[in-house]
């Protein structure tokens, strides 16, 4: 089984009015394999009247984002035709693959009503054969996504299979990717997790594993295994996931993610010169 190797605490980096707390990258950490980045954005109340979130159009390419909707809601829009209202529960898994401009902007409800927002975005690369891929989206309400129940835990399931369900995304790289609600006195083990890429961190109480307490705020750095068991002794919530290892350069600038210097000057020049498109910004 695995144990945990090292803490990782996040560190405040807001913007403007957004409290946001970032584990990966830090400083003895760049990556998880191919987990490249994680904001942790709020848990806060916004007033009514308030500006929403800063998330205004702007470009990627290379790797896919997945965004957890703890609390709160979340408008998305992108220059391939996208867009959609995910609420608390749901998640936005896009893939910019070969390049999209996108906006994620709070609707104009809850811009005048207020209420409590919490958003984790987490980064997963693409190899080197999908960098290029066609831009996709896929946003899914709480309802659509599948929850596994036992021993006091709860998996809420993203993609690939666990408990004899299916999760709502089908990962282009056979990712795992889930966020779990843990009760005191409950447990829950992910097997199957031999030369894969573990992430593992927590946005709530804590948890452990294998004897060492993982606090809110903290990425747990596991070692070797092919299993984890995580137990509570008080409720917790946690993002679980693991992914084959890309064996391949990671060159990121800001937006984007390549393989190599040249590919990012290349995104910056297809970006500059219109072929991402243009995301319109609805709130409503």
């Amino acid at each position: 089984m695995r144990t945990v190797k090292r803490l990782h605490p996040a560190f405040r980096d807001d913007i403007g009015d957004l409290v946001t707390r970032r584990p990966v990258p830090g400083p003895a950490i760049g990556h998880v394999g191919a987990f490249l980045f994680l904001n942790h954005h709020g848990p806060q109340r916004y007033p009514p009247n308030n500006r929403g979130l800063p998330f205004g159009p702007h470009p990627h390419r290379g790797f896919e984002t997945v965004t957890f909707i703890l609390e709160g809601e979340l408008a998305h829009t992108d220059s391939a035709g996208h867009a959609s209202i995910i609420r608390a529960g749901g998640i936005q898994w896009m893939t910019a693959g070969s390049g999209i401009v996108h906006a994620e902007v709070s609707p104009a409800d809850f811009k005048r009503d207020g209420g409590p927002m919490e958003i984790l975005q987490l980064w997963v690369n693409l190899p080197a054969r999908l960098k290029m891929t066609a831009p996709r989206y896929v946003g899914a309400q709480a309802g659509a996504i599948p929850a596994v129940t036992a021993d006091g835990a709860t998996v809420h399931l993203i993609s690939g299979a666990f408990g004899g369900a299916q999760g709502v995304v089908d990962s282009l790289t056979g990712v795992f990717l889930s966020w779990v609600e843990i009760e005191a006195g409950g447990s829950v083990t992910f097997d199957g997790l031999a030369g894969r890429d573990v992430f593992l961190y927590g946005a709530r109480g804590m948890f452990h594993v294998e004897g060492t307490a993982v606090p809110h705020f903290h990425l747990a750095e596991l070692g070797p295994g092919d299993g984890v068991t995580i137990t509570a002794t008080e409720p917790a919530l946690f993002l679980f996931g693991h992914a084959a290892p890309i064996d391949e350069p990671i060159v990121a600038h800001g937006p984007f993610v390549m393989n190599s210097e040249a590919e990012i000057r290349q995104a910056f020049h297809d970006y500059q010169a219109g072929k991402f498109g243009v995301a319109e910004i609805v709130e409503a």
